[in-house]
């Protein structure tokens, strides 16, 4: 087995990490499919075992899509529908709730694993699996996080189960909000497990910079987010102005729900925010380039400002396009890749700084 210069390293947790944040990252897409092909109210119970399996023979059918018949979604939305059309939005919910479970279950029993291996003697092969015990309670935070985001999810849901036929904005963001923020989670973890741990951080300019870019970053993610569940995206289709106007008309009666539900302001929001986070995320790229940082900090600042960029470019071709399912789909996708990719700036400029804060400035 070969033997790493850090002792802190964990090479296997951190590619189980680094696994684990790949599939939440096609939970991401595969949660933005389900709510734009209208598939998210298909299942109107939560069953967190007996849901894994899906109906087994025409009378579950049925059964299901009388249920689902009870909802305003159906009266209001689909009223009429077969049984067939009704399997095909049923389809993509079920898999968006199995595939969180999956994700569950690759999680937890391997963290299980890597807890008990700790118990092994110190020489045994096993025994370089075992899981740093700076790690472990960053690992038990994901894994009660992931738990959380399952009652969230339903949370989510039930809300349009009575009196709406989608699902809040504000439910849905918080929702998308908390699977970013595990996503983030476990590649910053994944990261540490990788190199091992780093001590006497400083915080510098560069550092703060980089701390606010991954929030600002985050924040555009739940504007995103505000958006979809408004369904904001499938109006105001013209560029760079809202039907010939800086700002569409609001209906301020809302008062401060408009902030969540007006389709006008929410898409207003997500617009200016976008534009202040491509000025700042491009002058935080030249300045590092031009700064030449050390440890590849230059680059990495490029890479983020320039997915910074075609992210914005896509966000316009799939709003001046009516959120085709594929840009859709794409468009979320990408805000995720900017929030990895933002998370990692921080991380190694993190890294990089606290080394030159011990040894020293390179002459």
């Amino acid at each position: 087995m070969k033997r790493f210069g850090n002792p802190d390293q964990s090479r296997p947790v951190a590619l189980w990490l680094f696994f684990t944040a790949a599939m939440v990252f096609a939970m991401v897409v595969i949660g933005g499919i389900t709510r734009l092909t209208g598939s998210g109210l298909s299942i109107t119970e939560w069953k967190p075992i007996m849901g894994a399996l899906p109906p087994l023979n025409a009378a579950d059918w049925t059964e299901a899509f009388e249920k689902y018949k009870a909802i305003p979604q159906y009266a209001q939305v689909n009223a009429g529908m077969s049984l067939a059309e009704f399997q095909g939005i049923f389809w993509w919910e079920w898999a968006h709730r199995l595939f969180g479970r999956l994700i569950g279950m690759v999680f937890a029993l391997p963290f299980f694993v890597f807890l008990a291996c700790r118990l092994l003697p110190p020489r045994s092969v096993l025994g370089r699996l075992a899981l740093p015990t700076r790690l472990i309670w960053r690992c038990a935070l994901l894994l009660g996080l992931g738990g959380l985001q399952g009652l969230i999810g339903w949370w989510m849901v039930s809300s349009g189960l009575s009196e709406r036929v989608d699902v809040a904005p504000e439910r849905l963001t918080t929702h998308l909000g908390l699977a970013l923020i595990i996503f983030a989670g476990l590649i910053w973890t994944g990261l540490e497990a990788w190199s091992g741990e780093e001590h006497n951080r400083a915080s510098t300019g560069w550092s703060r910079g980089a701390a606010v870019l991954l929030g600002a970053v985050f924040v555009q993610c739940l504007l995103g987010g505000l958006v979809a569940g408004a369904k904001a995206g499938f109006i105001y289709n013209d560029w760079p102005l809202m039907n010939g106007a800086l700002l569409a008309p609001v209906d301020w009666g809302r008062g401060g729900w408009a902030f969540l539900h007006d389709q006008a302001l929410v898409q207003f929001n997500h617009r200016i925010w976008a534009y202040g986070l491509l000025i700042g995320g491009t002058v935080y790229a030249v300045q590092a380039w031009r700064w030449k940082l050390a440890e590849g900090l230059g680059t990495s600042a490029f890479v983020v400002g320039g997915a910074l960029w075609l992210q914005a470019v896509l966000g316009i071709v799939t709003l001046v396009s009516v959120v085709p399912l594929w840009l859709g789909g794409l468009h979320q996708a990408g805000a995720a890749i900017v929030l990895a990719l933002a998370t990692a700036n921080l991380w190694m400029v993190r890294r990089s700084q606290s080394r030159l804060f011990v040894s020293g400035p390179r002459r």
